[in-house]
């Protein structure tokens, strides 16, 4: 395995790890709900992990997707080891690293963390301890130490030490194993300010954390440091990276295509241009998030939450107030 890089500057303990993650990971989504305000909803119970199943899908040849609870995870296999992008909750790390025993035999030697949240993230510190060396953006590894205080304004719990990357980069990163080439790909200031795009270049495939997502309205986390230009910008670079046959792995959903990614950004643009119109007419957060503004979409955007909808037009009514 060799790995080059660009600008690289630098099981008894699961269910605790996993209970203060998924708090951690609840409080983040109600300080958001429904429209990126704190409080403005209550916070959801925790999962019931020990019903949690893993489905195991092949993408292309060695590259699998693992899904569970929470964000997807991708796979790759091979003679040189196991490369998973994204970990899930802790209290799943058994049964993920299970799923992937089914797959391959080798020890899972790296973690590509997409983004900063507790259902990409929560299983680091599980899979440090059995090896594998985590790699993220220098953001995210910053975030995960210095959490967002809660929606109740009580301080953030540190991710324990076992759970931060070892291995951090402000550039493109490529690992070459298992007769691939996997690129980590920064995404800036998208879903959150952490984001990367995970290409990999034989199978056709990108996997892009939460900046995309193949279910529900986005998500632009300003509080982690997401933006709605950079959401932008991330989705028109995974459409100019995508091809006729690439395979478009979200942060939650189905595999889509290149197509599945233009719609979601054109959605992205109309709402825009629509919320920036009403500012421009002097209304209100409520009077904007009132004209229901998604129902168009409703239709092809399922499940058509209309929390989730709502949060969306209010994220991006926030960001651009706040440009004005």
């Amino acid at each position: 395995m060799r790995m080059s890089a660009i600008g690289c500057p630098r099981t008894a303990r699961f269910l605790a790890v996993g209970a203060a993650l998924v708090m951690a990971a609840v409080c983040v989504r109600a300080a958001q709900a429904p429209a990126g305000q704190a409080g403005a909803a209550p916070a959801a119970q925790p999962p019931d992990f020990s019903r949690v199943e893993i489905k195991t899908t092949k993408v292309a040849n060695n590259l699998y997707t693992l899904e569970g609870q929470g964000g997807m995870i991708g796979a790759l296999v091979g003679p040189d080891g196991v490369l998973l992008v994204d970990t899930q909750f802790a209290p799943l790390t058994d049964k993920i690293v299970a799923a992937v025993r089914q797959i391959s035999n080798m020890p899972i030697r790296f973690v590509i963390d997409t983004h900063v949240h507790g259902d990409h993230t929560g299983g680091n510190e599980n899979l440090a301890r059995l090896g594998a060396t985590i790699f993220s953006r220098d953001e995210l590894r910053w975030r995960l130490a210095h959490p967002n205080p809660t929606a109740a304004g009580a301080p953030g719990t540190p991710a324990p030490a076992g759970a931060l990357p070892k291995m951090t980069y402000d550039g493109p990163v490529t690992f070459h194993l298992n007769g691939e080439e996997v690129q980590a790909i920064p995404i800036r200031r998208a879903h959150t300010d952490g984001d990367t795009l995970v290409r990999f270049v034989n199978a056709d495939a990108l996997m892009t954390g939460d900046y995309f997502r193949s279910v529900g309205y986005p998500n632009i986390d300003r509080n982690n440091g997401g933006s709605l230009n950079g959401m932008l910008e991330g989705l028109g670079i995974t459409i100019g990276m995508a091809g006729p046959n690439t395979k478009v792995i979200p942060g939650h959903g189905p595999t889509a295509d290149r197509s599945g990614v233009t719609f979601h950004r054109d959605m992205l643009l109309a709402v825009r241009d629509r919320v920036a119109q009403l500012i421009q007419q002097g209304r209100t957060e409520q009077e904007v998030i009132a004209a229901r503004l998604t129902a168009a979409y409703d239709a092809r955007v399922q499940p058509a939450n209309q929390q989730n909808a709502d949060r969306f037009v209010g994220q991006v009514y926030a960001e651009l107030k706040a440009a004005r």
